[in-house]
């Protein structure tokens, strides 16, 4: 067993865990635990995999300013992670905007249809991807995007992402509901066929990391650098991004990072 492998000299910790780590304080960001041996990894998608959340902030904003509205941190930090019906219905409530959730969807699927072929990939993913999969790891994404918008986000990165063993998306058939609920990282476990509480999931959003300690897994947040700590108390760490992952520390396979 290994004692809260995230605290490793400091490196990637956040300013209150490495504060923790120095003082001795247990004001952790999230709780001490101890982790057995992985044997399977899940991945989020965007903002965790894929840089594409700046897409959807552009994307929103347009929509909010043809209604003189303005989009901003205050309602999009309630969005991340978010399933395409329940974003759209809390940014048409937020908002007070004089159309319907579904009317939102329509808008913006041209608008987005556009821009997803341009994400880039996210600083540590497809080494960590690579690294994996070359240990014989099991490796899965398990995603709130659809697999029309996962197919549009995925363009440039064809090449890795053919290296993961399942795709589990929102509107797979065997998802009865998106993130928070477990559905979808259950079903990517299940497919692996490896035991829930013997999966690490990554995500980058409060909505993920609740949808993965439902499922009964291990969850390494990655937040948005302007997401408040006090969002990922239940996580079981917060790391600034996915090079500051040490997967020894999991019983994973030992990575030198470039």
């Amino acid at each position: 067993m290994l004692l809260n492998p995230l605290i490793h000299s400091g490196a990637g910790l956040t300013c209150a865990a490495r504060d923790a780590l120095e003082n001795g304080s247990d004001a952790m960001n999230a709780p001490l635990k101890t982790f057995g041996p992985i044997k399977a990894v899940i991945f989020d998608m965007d903002g965790l995999l894929l840089d594409t959340e700046g897409i959807y902030t552009e994307v929103t904003s347009i929509i909010a300013a043809r209604y003189g509205r303005t989009f901003d941190w205050s309602i999009k930090q309630n969005i991340i992670g978010r399933g395409a019906g329940d974003l759209a219905r809390y940014v048409v409530e937020a908002l007070d905007l004089p159309i319907t959730a579904e009317e939102f969807l329509v808008i913006r699927e041209p608008l987005m249809r556009e821009r997803f072929p341009t994400a880039q990939a996210m600083p540590g993913a497809q080494e960590l991807v690579r690294h994996l999969k070359a240990n014989h790891i099991p490796i899965a994404v398990g995603t709130s995007s659809s697999s029309q918008s996962f197919g549009q986000k995925t363009t440039l990165h064809r090449d890795w992402f053919t290296l993961f063993d399942f795709i589990v998306t929102a509107d797979d058939p065997e998802v009865g509901a998106a993130k928070p609920a477990p559905d979808i990282f259950l079903t990517a476990a299940r497919r692996l066929g490896v035991a829930p509480e013997d999966c690490l999931v990554f995500e980058d959003s409060p909505f993920g990391v609740t949808a993965a300690k439902a499922a009964g897994m291990t969850a390494i947040a990655i937040p948005d650098a302007a997401m408040a700590d006090a969002r990922y108390a239940h996580a079981d760490g917060i790391l600034r991004t996915l090079k500051a992952f040490e997967p020894d520390a999991f019983g994973l396979p030992a990575l030198e990072w470039a």
